[in-house]
Formats: structure tokens, C-alpha cells, sequence
């Protein structure tokens, strides 16, 4: 007992390290997915088909923002480590390739989104015994689609600086940056959904317009900060003195970039198939899991912080060389993820049922809401060490091994059994959900392996 609380239970400078790198992410996070559970119960407000309509695009951004998320992170395990070497122009270039890789990606998501979008939405729309008006859904996502994809480049440029911020230790900045852009939309939600001040009410139009606004109010405070401040975090000092990125770095960053961004994009294109397997049980399916998705992001905020605070503080310790350090302190933030994953899975469990109630939809709906959000809650403990797992094999830059064991997994073993299950069974979707959760269990189990072998042990810039 007393080797099992050495190995996972740290001390309090341990513990302070980690508060102070999650914690400012858990509120920004945490905030974001209140504000954005208020963003779908104003949207629910105005009925099921303007919910799943909004519901579904939101899935094909989330791709998006998968994408850009993983192309960055590829280029991240890089500044993290660079930071821990001391490295301010190796910080410099990771940025600048981080710049050339968001503006192809926001490009390429545009075009596509813009050409083929309308055929992507018709995809989650399926007639059922539930009923609901499967053109008027598509109506609404179509005008939700044509005004949210103005806030990619926002997107894409304000995650660069946030990005290398967060990797050199600094949270506090994207959280405030955050905070007031969910607060402005929060606001504007309210004003342009509804017709507020004078505004005529514009429904699920108001609700993009707004996402777009606060999208463009982080962007400019994190830039406005960078500028500002160059003079203490001097990796910004001479940021855009060039955009070339030498050819030795790029084809290391286009290495673990490329591969994280093709595992990013992969998984979430997965989870929006899965998404895709459970619609054809109807258009309450759609808005149910849009609901449980809202509320399991609130409660996933502990672990998901935790994940980044795996990717910076064992990526710092990693880049400084401190093997040792590394592996006691990545055992015991997996830890302490997990185990508070199973009190706020627990707690998530028992108050499934009251967050439906807050939604202007019919009583299926709420119930298969209920349900998702069961399901969601008892395998919250996985998902939080599949997270940290995930975050540590990448952290040594084992890029090719985190797009085996997350995406291709996801590709060859969730979705072929959500496929088979959604059509050639009468099962409901909460328990074709339940199903694809447990087959992750294989995951888990190699996973523990990889992580008790070491082989993310690596020092990439020295």
C-alpha cells in the first residue's frame, strides 16, 4: 500500500505544479461549456429541428477544430521542449509553422464545407416513427453553416498564440481571453436569438453571428497581449521578422504535425460517423445526443485539463532531460485524473435526469438524453485514462504509435460496430452508445502497457 501511494499520489509541490497549469484550463473550460450549454438550451428553446439543425454542423466543425487542434499540437510537443531547453528562437519557428499549417487547414475545411455542406447534414437526417420536419432541419443548418464558417481564420490564428502560450506554462492568458469571448457570446446569444434591444429576432442565424463575434474578440486580446508583453516572454520578440521555418525543423514539425493532424482529423471524423450510425434511429436521436454531448463536456473539463497539464509539464520535463521526474510525475497526474473521474462520474450519474428538463423538446428526446448522459458518466473513468494515456505517448513525440492506438482504433473498432449495431439490430442508440464505449476497454489495456514500457520517454531537441 505504502509503494502504490508513493507511485501515485504526489506531495503538495506536485500537486501545486499541476493546479497551477490546469486549473486556469479547467475554468476556461469549464466556462466555455456553461456558456455554450446556455448557447443550446436558447437554441432548444426554438424547437428540435432548429437544435438538431445547429446540432449537426456543430459536428462538422467540431472535425475542424480537431484538425487545427492536432496540426498545432503536432508542432507543440516541440515548443514544449524547446521551452524546457531554453529555446526562444525554436519556439519562434514552431510558431511559424504552426501559422502556414492552421492557414491550410482553415482553406481546405472551407472549401469543402462550402461546396459539399448541405450534402454532409443531409447525411444525419433520417425519417423515423419519431417523426420531425427533416427539411426544415436541414433549412436551419444550412443558414447556421453559411455565417459560422466565418470564424475559421479567427479560430485558426487566435489557437496559434494560445497554443505556445499554454505549452511555455502560461494558462492565465487564454483563460481570461476565453472567458470574455464566451461572456460576449453568451450576450450576443441572447440579443440576436431572441430579438433583444431593438434587433429583430434572427433564431439560429443570431446564435452564429454571436459565435462568430466572440470568436474574433479572443482572437484580438491574445494578440493585443503578445504584443504587449514581448518584452518578458521573449520568444515573440521578432516573431514575424520572417516566415520561413528552416527545412530541417519543417520536416521534423511536418512529421509529428502531419501525423497528429491526420490522427485529430481521422478520430473526429470517426465520432462524427458514430454520430452519423446513431441518427438513423431518428431526428430525436440527433437532438438527445447534442444535449448529453453539452453536458458531458461541463463535467469531462477535470480530465481534459489534466491531459494538457500531462502535455506541457512531462514535455518541459522531457525537453530539460529529467527522465525520472517525468515518469513519477505522469503516473500520478494519470492518477489523479482517474480518480476524480470517478467522483465526477458518479455525481454525473445520479443528477442525469434533471439537464433535459431545461429544453424546450419533446419527451423522447429528454429521455434518450438521459440516457446518453448515463452512459457517459460510467465510462467517464475510461475516457479519462485514454485521455492522459494519449497525451503522455505524445508528449515523446511517438506521433505514429497515438495515431494507431487512438484514430485507427477508433476507425477499425468503434464505428464497425456501431455500423453493424445501428442497422442490422433493434437495439437503441443508448445501448449501441453503451456497446462502442466497453469496446474501448481494449484500448485501455494497451495503453497501460505502452505507458509501464516507457516508450515515450524521449528528448527531441537535445
Amino acid at each position: 500500500m505504502e509503494r502504490l501511494k508513493r507511485k501515485y499520489i504526489g506531495d503538495k509541490a506536485f500537486y501545486k505544479l499541476v493546479f497551477s497549469i490546469s486549473f486556469p484550463i479547467m475554468v476556461q473550460n469549464g466556462l466555455t461549456n456553461f456558456v455554450n450549454l446556455l448557447d443550446n438550451i436558447m437554441v432548444g428553446q426554438l424547437g428540435t429541428e432548429q437544435m438538431s439543425g445547429v446540432a449537426i454542423v456543430n459536428n462538422l466543425i467540431f472535425v475542424f477544430f480537431l484538425m487545427n487542434f492536432g496540426g498545432l499540437s503536432g508542432a507543440g510537443i516541440y515548443t514544449a521542449q524547446f521551452y524546457g531547453n531554453k529555446d526562444d528562437e525554436g519556439i519562434r519557428n514552431t510558431f511559424r509553422f504552426k501559422l502556414w499549417l492552421g492557414l491550410f487547414i482553415v482553406l481546405v475545411t472551407g472549401a469543402l464545407l462550402l461546396l459539399f455542406g448541405g450534402d454532409f447534414i443531409q447525411l444525419f437526417l433520417n425519417s423515423s416513427a419519431d417523426g420531425g420536419d427533416l427539411e426544415a432541419a436541414l433549412s436551419y443548418g444550412l443558414d447556421y453553416l453559411g455565417i459560422i464558417l466565418l470564424m475559421l481564420p479567427a479560430v485558426s490564428f487566435s489557437q496559434v498564440y494560445i497554443s505556445t502560450l499554454r505549452e511555455c506554462g502560461q494558462t492565465v492568458v487564454p483563460m481570461v481571453a476565453g472567458i470574455v469571448a464566451v461572456l460576449t457570446n453568451l450576450v450576443l446569444d441572447y440579443i440576436f436569438i431572441f430579438g433583444k434591444l431593438g434587433l429583430p429576432a434572427m433564431g439560429v442565424k443570431g446564435a452564429a453571428f454571436a459565435t462568430v463575434i466572440a470568436r474574433y474578440v479572443e482572437m484580438l486580446i491574445v494578440l493585443v497581449w503578445a504584443v504587449k508583453n514581448s518584452d518578458t516572454h521573449t520568444y515573440f520578440k521578432g516573431i514575424y521578422r520572417t516566415l520561413r521555418v528552416p527545412w530541417d525543423l519543417t520536416k521534423k514539425l511536418l512529421k509529428s504535425g502531419l501525423t497528429i493532424m491526420m490522427n485529430e482529423g481521422l478520430w473526429s471524423v470517426g465520432i462524427v460517423i458514430l454520430a452519423q450510425a446513431y441518427s438513423i434511429r431518428g431526428l430525436n436521436v440527433v437532438a438527445g445526443q447534442s444535449i448529453a454531448s453539452t453536458i458531458g463536456n461541463i463535467f469531462n473539463i477535470v480530465f481534459i485539463a489534466l491531459g494538457d497539464a500531462v502535455a506541457i509539464i512531462i514535455g518541459q520535463l522531457l525537453g530539460s532531460g529529467d527522465m525520472k521526474k517525468a515518469k513519477d510525475y505522469d503516473n500520478k497526474i494519470i492518477a489523479t485524473a482517474v480518480l476524480s473521474s470517478v467522483v465526477i462520474g458518479s455525481l454525473l450519474f445520479l443528477v442525469s435526469g434533471l439537464f433535459p428538463q431545461l429544453y424546450n423538446t419533446n419527451e423522447h428526446a429528454k429521455m434518450l438524453a438521459t440516457h446518453f448522459i448515463m452512459v457517459q458518466a460510467v465510462f467517464m473513468p475510461k475516457d479519462s485514462f485514454l485521455h492522459t494515456s494519449y497525451f503522455t505517448i505524445r508528449a515523446g513525440g511517438k506521433t505514429m504509435i497515438t495515431f494507431l492506438f487512438d484514430s485507427v482504433s477508433t476507425m477499425l473498432i468503434s464505428v464497425p460496430v456501431a455500423f453493424v449495431l445501428t442497422r442490422f439490430t433493434a437495439l437503441g442508440a443508448p445501448t449501441v452508445f453503451a456497446i462502442v464505449h466497453a469496446a474501448d476497454i481494449v484500448k485501455c489495456m494497451v495503453g497501460y502497457i505502452m505507458i509501464k514500457n516507457n516508450i515515450w520517454m524521449k528528448n527531441l531537441v537535445k
